[in-house]
């Protein structure tokens, strides 16, 4: 398991953690001489931090903390781990595990611009409350994204199936004009179970850096824009970069040709965001040349056997739900629907074409 760090900067404000500290005297009862504190972090400066825990606000000295960590939301349910967050508490795991160029909030709502590289870098999760009217909060987002140069587009988040009409947020969204597209699944699975469900395959090459190989095979797969793409791939509390390159024991293993020396281009790619402590998988793809031989699955296996590492036990993905390839795919690993999003998008004509 990845040990805790005592730095306590980096965990943001808001999210869940656990804090352990040492006490000024032992436990009288148990003679303990540390303890820990769970729940929200409320606040922290250059001494203090201060957890909102099930008996009230804590708060610690720093120079008395010996570990500290981020960690999952409470589960709103019954059931397996991975299926047991509510569906607002899910969307906001997944938020940090993809970057964006640019982040701001409203109320407890979370904007994202990236210059328009990839919907969800581009898009609103509306959680939670924006602290205002429904409709002052859209048209303050749509000010927003118009400012730079972009649609307003909201993520808008629902049981598998759901129709955004019978949302609050998306019945107005539609009376304004804003189009559905893009139904997508949110997947989740607890690691081990993936980890198990590995069919085996040649080594994989790991980064914690976007490296020039790594990035080249990624800008095949998608348009991109440089300089966004950069960041939003870098842009999560950690990231995790996976591949796997041709070579003589891949080409012996899967009855393919010499695929020449080492260090070659990669042909399957895969990327892990982690945050809230949850780990995103994405950017998954390989070589139309190599499919078919279980490199997708050997790939996600083998990214979710190194989150023990990261102390990171729960994964989640999203796939667009016409997706059947991909979706058996994870099924057959161990993945689960847990729940599903669309996006709306402003018709709004204030923006520039991208």
């Amino acid at each position: 398991m990845r040990r805790m760090s005592t730095d306590v900067s980096n965990l943001p404000l808001g999210s869940r953690v656990v804090v352990r500290w040492r006490l000024e005297a032992p436990d009288p009862a148990t003679g303990a001489t540390l303890t820990d504190a769970v729940g929200t972090l409320l606040s922290r400066d250059g001494e203090t931090v201060t957890v909102e825990t099930s008996r009230g606000p804590v708060t610690i000295p720093t120079s008395r903390i010996t570990a500290a960590k981020e960690v999952p939301p409470k589960p709103s349910r019954r059931g397996a781990s991975h299926l047991a967050l509510s569906i607002e508490d899910l969307q906001r795991v997944m938020t940090p595990a993809w970057g964006a160029v640019e982040r701001a909030t409203l109320g407890d709502w979370a904007l994202r611009a990236s210059a328009g590289y990839t919907q969800r870098g581009n898009s609103v999760v509306p959680v939670g409350s924006p602290g205002k009217p429904l409709a002052d909060a859209i048209a303050d987002v749509e000010d927003w994204y118009a400012a730079r140069g972009l649609p307003a587009k909201f993520a808008l988040a629902g049981p598998q199936g759901f129709d955004p009409a019978g949302d609050p947020l998306g019945a107005l969204l539609l009376d304004r004009g804003y189009t559905i597209g893009s139904l997508t699944l949110n997947m989740t699975a607890a690691r081990e179970k993936i980890v198990a469900a590995d069919p085996g395959g040649p080594s994989l090459t790991v980064s914690r850096d976007l490296t020039p190989q790594w990035l080249e095979v990624y800008r095949r797969t998608r348009t991109t824009v440089p300089g966004a793409t950069e960041t939003v791939l870098l842009d999560s509390p950690r990231v995790i970069f996976a591949s796997i390159a041709p070579g003589g024991g891949l080409s012996q293993q899967l009855g393919l040709r010499t695929a020449g020396a080492a260090g070659i281009t990669p042909i399957a790619l895969a990327r892990i965001g982690i945050g809230a402590g949850w780990a995103g998988l994405g950017a998954v793809w390989t070589d139309p040349a190599y499919r078919g031989r279980g490199l997708a699955a050997h790939l996600t296996a083998g990214l979710a056997a190194l989150l023990r590492e990261e102390g990171i036990s729960l994964i989640h993905l999203q796939v667009e739900h016409d997706n059947d390839t991909a979706t058996r795919l994870y099924r057959r690993l161990g993945f689960d629907v847990h729940s599903s999003y669309a996006y709306l998008t402003s018709p709004d004509t204030r923006t520039e074409t991208r």
